[in-house]
């Protein structure tokens, strides 16, 4: 099957060339946009990642260009028009859980870091500096971290807290019953809001869940609370949470995603002038800690996602059902 595969880096390149079973793939590495759609001409199938856009217009354009199917290298897929592709006839696929555990650690490695301040010690000590001023942490081990989103990711961080020693208050709209038998504890919102020293986000971007962490939910958050966010960048509102920082409300702030990543992130900007005034904001606080999307960035992840990606294709090409079809009623 003829395959062109979007937002191609080198990384992607090589897995999927590892774990191809037997596909014709076409690598771009522009992402897929209204601008770039006439590349798919041709094409039986496209491959996607999370900054590619295929809104109604675009999932037009596809389906005049032949493509029949959309595989997602990621797991969410608020990028996509459902109802446009369900209307083209365009199935949709994903990978539902390629490394929940990567994405969890990285999470946690962002608490570390802001807390002990590892990534200060280490510019300093290669500097000569071995002072201990202004690098002062906290215990983990005690305190109350609040979990929104406990789907497979939000499920194993929850079991590194527990191991840490943490009290782990969780709230989900559907509650995994088997981390009650854990120590977890489901809660309203609110109270986790109220009540958490940590708040790590893993739900997924929805029309529910959009600008989730406000002004509103920040003011009922506890004076320097740490907020962290490996989901998506939207499920927060960046210029709320800057207030909030600014005032002192919001103690630490680690994201790994970011509200308009699609025009930074995966991108070597080193010599450029960066546009965007909110990001370049939250890089001045010296409480802040921002990677670019790298909490799925693991071996074992970036073979799940080829493999998964390739066990769909091939189901796709010989009329089988799709394991990881995305239903319409999902959105």
């Amino acid at each position: 099957m003829k395959v062109a595969v979007f937002s191609t880096r080198q990384y992607d390149q090589e897995y999927l060339d590892k774990y191809n079973t037997g596909h014709n793939l076409t690598y771009f590495n522009e992402p897929l946009t209204a601008a770039t759609v006439k590349m798919a001409e041709a094409f039986d199938a496209i491959c996607l990642f999370v900054n590619d856009k295929a809104d109604k217009h675009t999932m037009e354009e596809l389906a005049r260009c032949g493509v029949k199917l959309i595989a997602l290298r990621s797991a969410g897929f608020n990028n996509i028009d459902l109802h446009a592709a369900a209307a083209n006839h365009i199935k949709v696929v994903r990978v539902p859980a390629y490394s929940p555990q990567a994405v969890a650690e990285h999470a946690v490695a962002l608490i570390l870091t802001l807390n002990r301040k590892t990534h200060k010690a280490y510019n300093r000590v290669r500097e000569s500096n071995f002072s201990l001023e202004k690098l002062l942490g906290f215990n983990l081990f005690g305190k109350t971290v609040g979990v929104i989103g406990t789907g497979k990711i939000g499920n194993c961080f929850c079991h590194i807290m527990l191991g840490f020693g943490c009290k782990v208050l969780a709230f989900d709209i559907a509650p995994f019953e088997e981390l009650k038998q854990y120590g977890v504890i489901y809660t309203s919102l609110d109270e986790l809001l109220q009540q958490s020293d940590i708040i790590s986000l893993h739900c997924p971007l929805t029309p529910e869940t959009r600008h989730l962490i406000d002004k509103a939910a920040l003011a009922k958050m506890k004076t320097g609370a740490m907020l962290i966010n490996t989901s998506r960048g939207a499920v927060i509102s960046t210029k709320d949470v800057i207030k909030a920082l600014k005032t002192g409300k919001l103690g630490y702030l680690g994201i790994d995603v970011y509200e308009q990543e699609e025009h930074l992130f995966f991108k070597d900007l080193s010599e450029k002038v960066i546009l965007d005034d909110l990001i370049a904001r939250l890089m001045t606080f010296p409480n802040v800690l921002i990677t670019a999307h790298q909490g799925f960035f693991t071996r074992e992840a970036l073979q799940e996602i080829a493999t998964t990606t390739f066990r769909s294709l091939d189901q796709f090409e010989n009329g089988q059902k799709l394991e990881n079809e995305i239903a319409l009623n999902l959105t």
